[in-house]
């Protein structure tokens, strides 16, 4: 015989299902997202953000171990997203352990200073400028315009620690002209400020640019047709061709142990500043990519030596540059993380 159910009792017990039913109801309509992870073309493994990637071993390595293996390097590249505040933190963990494990003091260049600025970097170094006046000298707010905040550490462990501070950049005036106008279009003046040897047939960083500069005007025609993109390609390589002979005449004369801070744009694939710094002297070279993480992707193995996984946190202006920088991305591919 069954019992009846009074209407109170059943009034309390679609009271007490209805939270039950909402809450399943929520958790059916979410869907599972599944976290940002990194393959290297041609293994199995998945890696996160956080992770040390050595390509050459398509294998996660430890700080200390990225440490040791930087022994032997000359020159050592490292990348940075500019307004990225855990790319400069990693820059300056990296630096601090260079200059505390390896002697003679190491030397530091850097993109966010143009070659007519070393006098400047000098007088810093040797104390003879304090912090405000060495701003205002380098003219930092309308020269770079990335928070200064993000430099400082480097800079100060630069001046405490380094053998020297090079400014390595063309000067942007010169790069935006050769832009818009072409080599050709330098006076003899500004022709001298840039450097001497500029090879502009690269075909694989050639080949690489094009679809940057298709890109360019957030998927719109390229300004004034693709016809520019010689001079695009000649702007690129006066970049990279006064900050590699910058770098190399450094090194032929003083040797040592060098930490080079650029852009990811100026190392990814080592087409851009180390292959011309190798092509000028013989050392050994090192390239370190930070490589915000955002979503399944494929890294290809010639992309760098090194690839730090990190997030993509950005701060303060977004500065255009007069070109776009090549993206780091090559595919998405993946599901777990081991």
């Amino acid at each position: 015989m069954r019992t009846p159910v009074h209407g109170a009792t059943l009034s309390a017990l679609l009271f007490l299902m209805v939270p039950v039913l909402m809450m399943l109801q929520a958790c059916a309509s979410k869907q599972h997202v599944m976290p940002p992870l990194a393959t290297v073309e041609g293994e199995k493994r998945h890696f996160s953000q956080g992770r040390i990637i050595d390509l050459k071993t398509g294998k996660a390595i430890d700080f200390p171990t990225l440490i040791n293996q930087l022994g032997p390097v000359n020159v050592i590249f490292v990348g940075e997203i500019h307004n990225n505040p855990e790319h400069h933190l990693i820059q300056v963990q990296l630096l601090q352990a260079l200059m505390s494990r390896y002697a003679p003091p190491v030397a530091v260049a850097m993109e966010f200073f143009d070659t007519t600025r070393q006098s400047v970097l000098d007088r810093f170094m040797a104390g003879d400028l304090d912090e405000k006046a060495f701003l205002e000298e380098v003219d930092w707010e309308n020269a770079w315009r990335f928070p200064y905040r993000l430099y400082r550490p480097l800079l100060w462990v630069s001046k405490d620690k380094g053998s020297a501070l090079l400014g390595i950049n063309a000067p942007n005036r010169i790069v935006r002209k050769v832009a818009r106008t072409g080599l050709e279009s330098l006076t003899p003046e500004e022709r001298n400020q840039v450097a001497r040897d500029i090879d502009l047939n690269n075909k694989a960083h050639r080949d690489y640019l094009i679809s940057i500069f298709k890109q360019h005007g957030s998927g719109k025609k390229p300004p004034h047709g693709m016809g520019n993109f010689d001079y695009f390609y000649q702007a690129q390589c006066v970049w990279d061709e006064t900050m590699a002979q910058t770098i190399a005449d450094y090194i032929k004369v003083h040797g040592g142990k060098m930490v080079v801070f650029t852009g990811n744009g100026h190392i990814v694939n080592r087409f851009g500043i180390p292959e011309r710094v190798l092509r000028r002297v013989d050392v050994n070279a090192a390239t370190i990519l930070l490589y915000p993480l955002t979503e399944r992707t494929t890294i290809n193995k010639k992309l760098a030596d090194y690839v730090w996984l990190t997030s993509d946190s950005k701060t303060g202006r977004t500065l255009k540059r007069p070109m776009k920088m090549p993206p780091l991305k090559t595919s998405i591919k993946g599901n777990t993380d081991k």
